[in-house]
C-alpha cells in the first residue's frame, strides 16, 4: 500500500464528541482534511453546527447533533441519525471532557460524579453504542483522548483536580482492556495522551503555572492547533492497522522529565 493511501480517510465516516471546540474541533478538521466525512458532537450545538458547516467548505459532508455523552438516550440518537446520514461509522474520537479544580479534601461529590460521569461514563457510553455497529461491520477504529494527567500524580500547586486525573487513568486502563475484547472484531482501540494544549479548560492553569509547566517541558513549548492532527489521523487510517491498546503521548516530553 503506497503511504499516501495509508493515511487516506477518504470515504470512511467519522464521529467525534466535543468536537465544537478545542482538540476535538482540531481532529474533526485533521479527519475532514483527509477526506472523511465528520460527525461533530456536543452539548452546545450551536458551536458544532459552526465546526461542521467549516468541515463542509473542505469538501466533506457533515453533521452537527446536540448530545450530552452522560446520556444514553443522546448518545443513541448521535449514532441512529449518523445511520440515517451515512449508513456505517467507521471512527469514534471520545473527546468530552470535564474537570473541576479543588484540594481533594474539599472535592464536592456532586463534582467528583460530573466528571467521572463526562469522562468514563461517557466514554463507555458511546463505545458501546457505536461499538455495536463496528462489530456487525466488522471492523472501526476508536480513540480514546486520555490526557498526562492519567499517567500518574501531578504537583497540585499546578494541577489539584484529583476527579479529572483518576478519570482519565480510568480512560486509558478502559482503552487497553476494550481493545483485547474487542480486537477479534477487527476493532482497533488506543488513546492519545495531551499534554498542556491552550484551551478553554486549560488556559486558568496555564496562566497560573505556564512558566512552570514549560521549564519542565522539554520541547519548551505547548501544543499547537495542529499538534494533535497528524497523531490522531495515525490512529484513524490504515497506519496504524498494527496497533491496537496503546497509548500515544502528545506532551512535548514532559512525561519523562
Amino acid at each position: 500500500m503506497h503511504v499516501r493511501e495509508l493515511f487516506d480517510l477518504t470515504g470512511k465516516v467519522a464521529i467525534v464528541t466535543g468536537g465544537g471546540r478545542g482538540l476535538g474541533q482540531q481532529i474533526a478538521e485533521g479527519f475532514a482534511e483527509a477526506g472523511a466525512h465528520v460527525v461533530v458532537c456536543s452539548r452546545k450545538l450551536a458551536a458544532c453546527e459552526e465546526v461542521s458547516e467549516g468541515l463542509k467548505k473542505l469538501g466533506v459532508e457533515s453533521l452537527a447533533i446536540k448530545c450530552d455523552v452522560t446520556s444514553a438516550e443522546d448518545v443513541k440518537n448521535v449514532v441512529e441519525k449518523t445511520m440515517e446520514k451515512f449508513g456505517r461509522i467507521d471512527i469514534l474520537v471520545n473527546n468530552s471532557g470535564a474537570s473541576w479544580g479543588a484540594p481533594v479534601e474539599e472535592m464536592p461529590l456532586d463534582a467528583w460524579h460530573k466528571v467521572m460521569d463526562t469522562n468514563v461514563t461517557g466514554t463507555f457510553l458511546m463505545s458501546q453504542e457505536v461499538g455495536k455497529v463496528m462489530i456487525s461491520q466488522k471492523g472501526g477504529k476508536i480513540i480514546n483522548i486520555a490526557s498526562t494527567a492519567g499517567l500518574g500524580g501531578s504537583n497540585p500547586k499546578l494541577m489539584n483536580a484529583i476527579g479529572y486525573n483518576t478519570s482519565k487513568g480510568a480512560v486509558i486502563t478502559f482503552t487497553k482492556d476494550l481493545a483485547t475484547k474487542w480486537g477479534h472484531h477487527g476493532i482497533y482501540v488506543n488513546a492519545i495522551a495531551p499534554g498542556f494544549f491552550p484551551t478553554k479548560m486549560s488556559n486558568v492553569l496555564l496562566e497560573r503555572g505556564g512558566k512552570e509547566i514549560l521549564e519542565g517541558t522539554p520541547l519548551r513549548k505547548f501544543g499547537s492547533d495542529s499538534d494533535l492532527k497528524g497523531v490522531a489521523l495515525f490512529l484513524a487510517a490504515p497506519a496504524s492497522d498494527f496497533v491496537t491498546g496503546d497509548v500515544v503521548v502528545v506532551d512535548g516530553g514532559a512525561h519523562v522529565m
